[in-house]
């Protein structure tokens, strides 16, 4: 294994595994050979139709060494199923789903010994890409593609570890197109980034923008958005506008667990000021797990939720989304899958 920086001091996804799998299609059949090779540059035509019309898709998913010595990929079904979709909604050839599952698995084993202890976590990223060299193809999907997964091992997303972050609330800007916004791809994240990174030159204290497009609350630029008190825990319904993310259906599972009563609907930008006053928000994700807000800035307003801190209910349901992830706890929903090691 070669020699690389301790993933807990350097930025999110940075650092690679020495293991990676691939599987291009042939006649729109994904072909893995069944084995990993070593992570490393690949060959793709300067006409292929993902550099010129976004057919790219990824997923984020991880792996956590367990309290008793074993290894467990979080949820790995359930990012497979949406994947599946992804590739589906964007007309790419679709995974077959046991190939996909399998890929994962072998890169996490071969990998193993460059996952990090906890608080640290083995990211996975399986992307597929539109592989066919037809530069005229604009109204027409790829018919080839390269499905292929790369590991990192990460810390923490945000700088800092758990703390309150701060989010700009915008009104304006969409976060995407609405049709497209349950697509895990590229394209999505490509259309937050530069608001994102206008806010954060503009104030230094900005980690994400909250996007309200006329007035509705969806998401943040990279996770799903909460609310939350003593006895509820409140999201935006879901539709095609944004991402279905795993991680916040397992925050609403766990807050059903927990016995708070959980609502799914649009979210004012006037009850912000409100639950600040006795409530609490956060943000969740994969790479995000669950993270405290602690201040909300809409135009000259500055909206601060309780002291500022992380809320108790907040880390209660942090907690127990990771003991489940680490093994510390019972796992009532089925979410872990075992690999070797």
């Amino acid at each position: 294994m070669s020699e690389k920086p301790d993933p807990m001091t350097v930025p999110f996804g940075t650092v690679f595994c020495d293991w990676m799998a691939t599987a291009p299609t042939a006649n729109g059949v994904y072909g893995y050979a069944g084995s990993v090779e070593p992570y490393g540059d690949f060959t793709l035509s300067p006409a292929a139709h993902a550099l010129h019309y976004g057919s790219a898709i990824f997923e984020g998913l991880k792996a956590h060494w367990q309290v008793d010595g074993s290894l467990a990929i979080f949820r790995l079904d359930d990012h497979v199923a949406r994947m599946c979709q992804s590739a589906s909604l964007l007309r790419l050839p679709i995974p077959d789903a046991n190939v996909l599952r399998q890929m994962i698995i072998d890169t996490v084993e071969a990998n193993v010994e460059e996952v990090p202890p906890p608080p640290g976590s083995l990211y996975i990223r399986p992307t597929l890409i539109g592989t066919e060299p037809n530069i005229g193809a604009a109204a027409t999907p790829s018919s080839e593609a390269l499905l292929y997964v790369v590991n990192c091992p990460v810390g923490d997303y945000f700088k800092g570890g758990v703390r309150p972050l701060t989010l700009l609330i915008e009104e304006e800007i969409p976060r995407t197109t609405p049709q497209f916004g349950m697509v895990k791809s590229g394209a999505n994240y490509a259309m937050a980034l530069s608001p994102t990174l206008d806010a954060m030159a503009e104030n230094a204290a900005v980690d994400q923008i909250l996007f309200a497009t006329g007035g509705d609350i969806t998401e943040t630029g990279a996770a799903n958005f909460f609310l939350a008190d003593d006895n509820r825990v409140v999201t935006r319904q879901l539709d095609s506008s944004f991402l279905h993310g795993v991680t916040r259906s397992s925050v609403l599972a766990l807050a059903n667990d927990l016995g708070y009563e959980v609502e799914e609907r649009p979210i004012e930008l006037d009850e912000l000021q409100q639950w600040a006053e006795n409530g609490e928000a956060f943000l969740s994700g994969t790479a995000a797990v669950l993270s405290p807000v602690g201040t909300v800035l809409r135009g000259d307003a500055q909206i601060t939720f309780g002291d500022g801190e992380p809320g108790s209910n907040t880390l209660r349901l942090r907690e127990s989304l990771v003991a489940i992830q680490n093994g510390s706890g019972d796992d009532p929903h089925g979410w872990r899958t075992a690999v070797q090691t």
